[in-house]
């Protein structure tokens, strides 16, 4: 199975099975047909590779099986035994603690990462591609400034937890403007997205998360629970269910009929060009605490892609 796990050590990767890193990549690497994607995927807060109970690899990013029904890497398509499935690259970072822990931490990480994506692109033609969520939007984001044009190809960042002027600013360096960004939001993760804003910047009342959206040419944000937006996405052939939930952070990879949609932006960007989504998208996001009935407070403005 073309598949490796990583893990931040402070601001260096290493491979999870204790193996020169290098060497594991050159190995990896070299056997993908020419094309094939590399995918790295990010976990958000509370896991912690150093603790079992809450380690990344034996959840969320573990290699694909039927005992782990929510892995990534299964549903992004690894270890499906096509030869053109690519590499998976599972990275985990120190996400535990609490939340001013955790977004410092990401910080650091975000040098490991950009360790990571250099590594592999002195030995792969290819850009990266890049699955983040929560906190590991933040992750991904503070390394693009540390990286070069075309290093990175796509991401998709599901319920990130960054503010949207940093984002700006990571997607404005050299790297990050070759980017193309799917920034993935709902109305259910509005609470995430408060408490997230309110804790961070208690003094900034005009700071918003990127469940706000992300007004930029290389990006598209998409509102998975709004029914003009889903009606997109069944139009272009990813139809994807209803929210079930007034409140949720999980549900960019709980809810069904996401991951073709993620597969086919990220490793196969040729079928799904920025600009169809872009045009296939509405304009406008519903404002935030639409979701809860007959609350009236005010709402941060709506933000168009």
């Amino acid at each position: 199975m073309p598949f490796l796990a990583v893990n931040a050590n402070a601001d260096q990767p290493v491979a999870v099975v204790p193996q020169p890193l290098d060497e594991a990549l050159e190995r990896q690497l070299a056997v993908l047909p020419a094309g094939a994607p590399v995918l790295v995927m990010l976990h958000g807060y509370r896991y912690s590779p150093s603790h079992r109970r809450n380690d990344p690899h034996r959840a969320i990013l573990a290699p694909g099986s039927q005992a782990q029904p929510q892995s990534w890497p299964r549903r992004m398509g690894f270890g499906r035994g096509s030869a053109d499935e690519g590499l998976g690259i599972a990275f985990g970072w120190e996400a535990g603690g609490s939340l001013w822990r955790a977004y410092a931490e990401a910080g650091r990480a975000a040098q490991a990462l950009a360790a990571l994506i250099a590594l592999i692109r002195a030995r792969h033609p290819g850009p990266v591609g890049i699955l983040a969520h929560s906190l590991g939007a933040r992750v991904a984001l503070a390394a693009l400034p540390q990286l070069a044009p075309g290093d990175v190809g796509r991401m998709v960042l599901l319920a990130g937890a960054e503010f949207a002027a940093v984002a700006q600013t990571a997607l404005a360096s050299p790297a990050g403007q070759g980017a193309e960004v799917l920034n993935v939001t709902s109305r259910e993760n509005d609470l995430y997205d408060f408490l997230f804003e309110r804790l961070l910047a208690p003094f900034d009342l005009a700071a918003s998360a990127l469940g706000a959206g992300l007004d930029l040419p290389h990006c598209a944000t998409l509102q998975i629970d709004a029914p003009d937006h889903r009606a997109a996405l069944k139009r272009l052939g990813y139809p994807t269910a209803a929210a079930t939930r007034i409140i949720c952070h999980w549900s960019g990879y709980r809810r069904p009929g996401l991951f073709p949609l993620y597969r086919a932006f990220l490793k196969r960007p040729d079928t799904l060009p920025l600009a169809m989504l872009r045009a296939a998208l509405p304009d406008a996001l519903t404002p935030r605490w639409s979701r809860l009935p007959g609350l009236t407070l005010r709402s941060h403005p709506v933000a168009v892609h």
